[in-house]
């Protein structure tokens, strides 16, 4: 018998902390009118409440998808984090339930580089107590203390993707520039790396931080590294807040450890504009505190909006893994003529074989068939030809190992 895919129109989206409106119209686009689009973000059972039977949920850095979330939302098929990071989201939760979860690590990397780079000329010229000065009737016209940034040279402590967009930008306005990582790269122009963080600290003038959010990223700057660090020196963090230790670095700077800091990132941020926001590192005049607006450009999240959500569109539409964080990745076209098998199952011994009697059995014709792993679960695809029975979808969900079974077109 013919079997269609479940109907768009039915499929359940929900879009939470103001996601660009690219996503949403991508969506309806594509045939997904059943949509819900929050300003905010949600936690608890309100959160619960909101998605226990969506299909499909986009969320940015300040809606936590849990465990116990996870286990109550038993519809949910895929989950778009609009963002870098997917900390906020149990990632490993997700992929034992057969959901795939969507980022995207390249959008905001123009965004967050650009910043930096603001912020370097900023603290060397001393910028934000000049402002703040003739704000207040002051007129600071004075030269000590202000530098230029050609010259100068800046620490990248992680050399990714945003580290090696502010090397190229620093190196175009001439700066020297040396990195940090554990993992080796390829230096690109004259850019250097060197082989300790405590090196790195030393020669910096500026030291910018790129590492996510790992045991051995936390406190990764604390009162040991910043006395390593030059009593002219400056601190950019723009990656995570778990990274710097906000007592150790107010300390560094109510003793003139170094010289300033600029710090975008926190270990408790608000969940929204409306909530207050406290730090031990308020009120110091050496210091530039921002409000995790690293990536937070019209261009970074127009682009963001568009990438995430074709990815959530491609796997329901096709059943692509691919750029999935937790989920074996496989890049599938979509064809004509045929019904796709999307099946995830634990990684054991025999699973493919199982599978394949079933067919066997049956006398399906199997046009295409598609199998990645990773060492927890396994994702297979199968195209068969358009006739086949009802039970077929039932044999393969009751093979023992089985997660989820999910029929397109």
């Amino acid at each position: 018998m013919d079997k269609l895919s479940y109907p768009k129109n039915k499929i359940k989206v929900v879009l939470f902390e103001n996601i660009h409106e690219n996503a949403a119209e991508l969506f309806r686009t594509d045939g997904y009118t059943n949509l819900e689009v929050l300003k905010s973000a949600l936690a608890g059972e309100e959160l619960i409440e909101k998605i226990h039977d969506a299909y499909i949920v986009g969320i940015r850095s300040g809606t936590h998808i849990s465990k116990e979330v996870l286990q109550k939302c038993t519809k949910l098929k895929v989950l778009g984090c609009y963002c870098i990071g997917t900390n906020q989201v149990d990632i490993n939760e997700a992929m034992l339930q057969g959901i795939p979860v969507f980022n995207d690590p390249h959008s905001n990397t123009r965004s967050v580089a650009e910043l930096v780079i603001g912020l370097c000329i900023v603290l060397m010229r001393d910028l934000f107590n000049k402002n703040a000065a003739a704000h207040a009737g002051q007129w600071k016209k004075i030269s000590a203390g202000a530098h230029e940034i050609r010259g100068k040279t800046i620490g990248i402590v992680g050399y990714g993707r945003i580290g090696s967009q502010i090397s190229i930008l620093a190196e175009a306005l001439g700066m020297h520039v040396f990195y940090y990582d554990i993992e080796q790269k390829l230096s690109l122009g004259n850019v250097k790396a060197v082989a300790k963080l405590e090196e790195l600290l030393g020669l910096a003038d500026i030291v910018t931080l790129h590492v996510p959010e790992t045991k051995q990223t936390r406190n990764l700057i604390g009162l040991e590294q910043l006395k390593a660090m030059k009593p002219s020196a400056y601190l950019i963090n723009t990656s995570r807040g778990q990274v710097v230790d906000p007592d150790a670095l107010a300390e560094a700077l109510k003793s003139k450890q170094i010289r300033g800091a600029a710090i975008d990132v926190f270990r408790k941020e608000p969940e929204d504009n409306k909530t207050p926001f406290k730090s031990p590192l308020q009120g110091l005049e050496n210091i530039i505190l921002t409000p995790h607006i690293g990536g937070a450009t019209e261009e970074a999240q127009e682009n963001i909006a568009q990438a995430v959500s074709q990815k959530l569109i491609y796997f329901i539409n096709r059943g692509n893994t691919e750029g999935a964080v937790n989920f074996p990745n496989l890049a599938l076209s979509p064809i004509e003529n045929v019904h796709r098998i999307l099946h995830i199952h634990r990684n054991v011994p025999g699973m493919l074989s199982q599978i394949n009697k079933i067919f066997a059995d049956r006398h399906i014709n199997i046009l295409g068939q598609y199998l990645r792993t990773t060492q927890e679960i396994g994702y297979v695809v199968f195209d068969i030809e358009k006739s086949y029975k009802d039970h077929i979808i039932d044999a393969l969900k009751h093979i023992e190992g089985t997660i989820s079974v999910r029929i397109l077109y």
